[in-house]
């Protein structure tokens, strides 16, 4: 049956549902049931974009892991790891450094873990973080993996703050106020905004972060997180659906388009802090990308296949320029109590 129609009966026979449950059971179908990634797919991902992107990932990681004494053994932990692109591109680098770490993957769709024990076959599966080792430290990276987690969006009403929910106006989706109050949800310097104000947060992504943070206090390690975003809460709402590279109505085929929302890293590092983590700032992908070398790095791939300089310059201006990733994407650093401030951090 069309995930449309499941909500549809739902809404008719218990009233509205939140905006978080029709996007998690949305994003659960459209992962279950196809690979998006790509120019064939709804969307193309850095890692996909150039080999650049994972090779310095991977360089950030055993850089840490060199200065911070070589522990072993080591993990690296990816979420939601796509085709596993980067990982491939990333432990191909760290292992130019002595850095061979076991590869531990969570990921739900069994699509994907298909494609992804072909790129890394070595690589152990995890439904969450939960089954993730207990012993030595952790190099996490999750790019692109908090945007598509579940929101809830926080309205202005008249009366005060109310959730904002999914209902029907005939056979069509609408959005409609919960009856709870929910001022308590909201952040103090916004209880008074305007009637209309929107506020989102991500319970979700919040308890991943913190989870990540404490494993990272108690194990040691570190972790990059990138995704699309603001470095503070911002007003309004960024609740979008993607389709064949295009921006659709998010209300038009639910469980058949990859639903996201902008991530709050400003709320997310006080998350991590709060966990026992280090944050060591939040910079954007394409200042992280150039303080990490990614001209050089393209320069070098051009010496030795000089037919492709422009595709590589156009794959590396992609991923830094302002007009493309370079400015929305950030790049969140954490690392455990005692560890190294990782390069492209040391200013903040």
């Amino acid at each position: 049956m069309p995930l449309a129609d499941v909500f549809r009966r739902l809404i008719r026979e218990t009233g509205p549902i939140s905006l978080a449950q029709f996007m998690a059971e949305s994003n659960a179908r459209y992962y279950a049931a196809a690979d998006p990634f790509g120019r064939e797919g709804d969307f193309v991902t850095a890692p996909e974009i150039s080999q650049m992107f994972g090779e310095l990932i991977g360089l950030w990681l055993a850089d840490m892991w060199l200065r911070a004494g070589r522990a072993a053994p080591v993990h690296y932990v990816e979420l939601g790891p796509g085709r596993g692109t980067l990982a491939r591109d990333a432990l191909r680098t760290m292992q130019r450094y002595g850095l061979d770490p076991q590869v531990h993957l969570v990921e739900t769709s069994p699509l994907l873990r298909k494609m992804q024990a072909e790129a890394i076959p070595q690589a152990r599966y995890h439904d969450d973080l939960a089954t993730l080792p207990d012993g030595g430290p952790l190099l996490v990276v999750a790019n692109e993996f908090l945007d598509a987690l579940p929101i809830r969006q926080l309205v202005r009403a008249a009366e005060g703050w109310r959730e904002r929910m999914v209902g029907l106006d005939g056979d069509r989706f609408v959005y409609v106020a919960g009856s709870a109050p929910m001022d308590a949800a909201v952040p103090p310097d916004w209880r008074t905004a305007r009637q209309g104000a929107i506020v989102e947060t991500s319970p979700a992504a919040a308890a991943i972060v913190g989870e990540v943070a404490g494993r990272l206090a108690n194990q040691g390690g570190a972790a990059l997180i990138i995704d699309y975003g603001h470095s503070d809460m911002r007003g309004g709402s960024t609740f979008q659906a993607v389709r064949e590279h295009r921006k659709v109505d998010p209300f038009s085929a639910p469980g058949e388009a990859d639903m996201t929302a902008h991530v709050d890293f400003g709320t997310l590092a006080r998350v991590a802090e709060g966990h026992g983590a280090h944050w060591m700032g939040t910079v954007t992908q394409g200042d992280w990308l150039r303080t990490l070398g990614i001209e050089t790095r393209a320069e070098a791939l051009v010496a030795r296949a000089p037919h492709q300089r422009a595709a590589v310059h156009a794959a590396r201006d992609r991923l830094v320029a302002s007009e493309h990733m370079g400015s929305l994407f950030k790049v969140m650093g954490l690392a455990a109590p005692g560890w190294p401030i990782g390069v492209g951090f040391e200013e903040n």
